[in-house]
């Protein structure tokens, strides 16, 4: 966390932008653009990605998957990007290194009993396939509930509304799938 705000200090005053500035193109206060750059709270993927595209940058670029660039096509546990957590407790991974012809970007969430993914992505066209590796949840799609079990997969479009909620176990684990990348 600490880098990520390093990098958005340092792209915002590449870019010659006074704190305020930067903040009120974004949309927060400058307080709390103060807290993200100092690693004292960390912003949500709509803020995250606001922030990007006000530095004239990517989402990627600011946490540092352009670092992990290699012909590796392995990941470890240890290589894993944390991105974010929301209020719930659930925890956004990034299972990806950075290319600029991907297609998809793939992440792990970690949830915590009763916890969702309330604020990890912005409404956006695309399409999600969501594969449940550990917990029960439950998976509202346009105002239909499903429940789903480890080894249950689901596959969508984002233009649905959605939610999920782990509903049993100690703590869950999804794979996340999401088209086009950085949405």
């Amino acid at each position: 966390m600490k880098r990520l705000g390093e990098r958005i200090k340092k792209k915002r005053e590449l870019l010659h932008l006074q704190l305020n500035d930067l903040a009120k193109r974004v949309g927060i206060s400058a307080s709390a653009l103060s807290q993200i750059e100092k690693a004292k709270a960390f912003p949500s993927i709509v803020t995250l990605k606001n922030i990007a595209e006000n530095l004239h940058t990517t989402v990627g670029d600011l946490i540092g998957e352009n670092e992990m660039l290699s012909q590796n096509p392995l990941i470890t546990a240890s290589d894993r990007k944390f991105v974010e957590s929301n209020a719930g407790g659930s925890e956004l991974y990034l299972l990806s290194h950075h290319d600029p012809l991907k297609q998809m970007e793939t992440y792990l969430i970690r949830f915590k009993p009763g916890s969702d993914i309330s604020d990890f992505f912005a409404p956006h066209a695309g399409q999600v396939f969501c594969h449940v590796l550990q917990g029960v949840y439950r998976f509202l799609l346009d105002g239909e509930p499903y429940m789903l079990q480890p080894g249950d997969s689901f596959y969508f479009n984002t233009v649905l509304e959605h939610e999920v909620q782990l509903t049993e176990g100690e703590s869950g684990e999804l794979l996340w799938v999401v088209t086009p990348p950085n949405a």
